[in-house]
């Protein structure tokens, strides 16, 4: 099997790190570097979570870079209420030994002039993107294709009206990046991540299989899990970041159509993905938004790749999932 070259763009977050894990478990992909930007939790932070997730799938050989550590104009607002000051539940880890690098919008910028089959799957705000097609745009003509967990079609947000968190954080930046990228942004938003809940059957449920792995999902989930009680009225949590590892490595996981989107600034509405579903401005496609998931479908993927070797064990359990 021919692996697929990617880079994630993260803010590791709760979700991110279950996201990272899956990447890594998934031999369809070859993960070339993390590179941080703030949201969920500043830049440095998220680095640092980053690396305790890499230990976690004994994966520290990947590199980690911080990139941008403020959004391209507006004041930075983190979820630190919804992931924990340390943005991992409020475990307070010790810090791992391993090296966070510098420049991840270079790192971005080298890898893509430097190969010609490279995505990324972006699982914050985008403003390592926004800040690397600014510097140079050239060389995302090299890009394969661009992942985007972020915006929300015809669901609310979930932090405004309206507004997915990722594009709310950095409006600015989402909105130049899906008018200046060469390619479609597949656009995976709240519309099928909400579908993705983590339930506390399946927490039981691994903690049955690897105890290394199931002990740090349940950790840094239990935090999420009492947030989205509080918030939402949700027995379990939303993991929205793994979707968009899975589709890019499954495309019959999720249904879609393209369409012209753009990301509004500021006001009421700020961070709002318009999705010109009835093409109004007669623009070309720039994304394909993704509004249907099959979510069995993909929490088994999850499983059987995070808990390697217990395969039939989480194909007998469907009523669980």
């Amino acid at each position: 099997m021919e692996k697929r070259k990617v880079i994630i763009d993260c803010d590791p977050g709760i979700d991110d790190s279950l996201a990272i894990l899956l990447a890594l478990a998934s031999d369809e992909l070859e993960v070339l570097g993390l590179t941080i930007t703030s949201g969920n939790v500043p830049a440095v932070l998220g680095a640092k979570n980053a690396l305790k997730t890499l230990q976690i799938a004994s994966r520290l050989d990947i590199p980690v870079y911080v990139g941008e550590k403020l959004p391209l104009k507006r004041e930075l607002v983190t979820a630190q209420d919804t992931h924990g000051e340390d943005g991992i539940g409020e475990n307070f880890y010790d810090d791992v030994e391993g090296e966070i690098l510098e420049d991840g919008v270079g790192f971005i910028i080298d890898t893509l002039k430097n190969n010609k089959d490279v995505s990324i799957i972006a699982l914050g705000p985008l403003t390592n993107i926004a800040k690397a097609l600014m510097k140079d745009k050239e060389a995302f003509n090299n890009l394969d294709e661009f992942v985007s967990m972020g915006g929300a079609f015809r669901i609310h947000g979930n932090c405004s009206p309206v507004a997915e968190f990722n594009y709310w954080v950095d409006p600015h930046s989402a909105d130049y990046t899906y008018k200046n990228l060469p390619k479609k942004i597949h656009m995976v938003g709240l519309d099928v991540t909400r579908k993705i809940v983590l339930t506390p059957n399946i927490i039981e449920f691994i903690n049955r299989l690897d105890k290394e792995k199931s002990k740090f999902i349940t950790e840094i989930t239990r935090f999420y899990i009492d947030f989205h009680w509080e918030q939402e009225g949700i027995i379990g949590c939303v993991i929205n970041d793994p979707l968009a590892v899975a589709y890019f490595i499954d495309r019959n996981l999720c249904k879609g159509f393209d369409s012209y989107v753009e990301v509004v600034h500021d006001g009421v509405a700020m961070g709002q993905s318009i999705v010109d579903s009835f093409n109004f401005y007669k623009n070309e496609a720039n994304a394909h938004v993704l509004t249907e998931t099959d979510e069995k479908a993909f929490m088994k993927m999850f499983l059987k790749r995070i808990f390697k070797g217990y395969e039939k064990e989480i194909d007998a359990i469907e009523g669980v999932i």
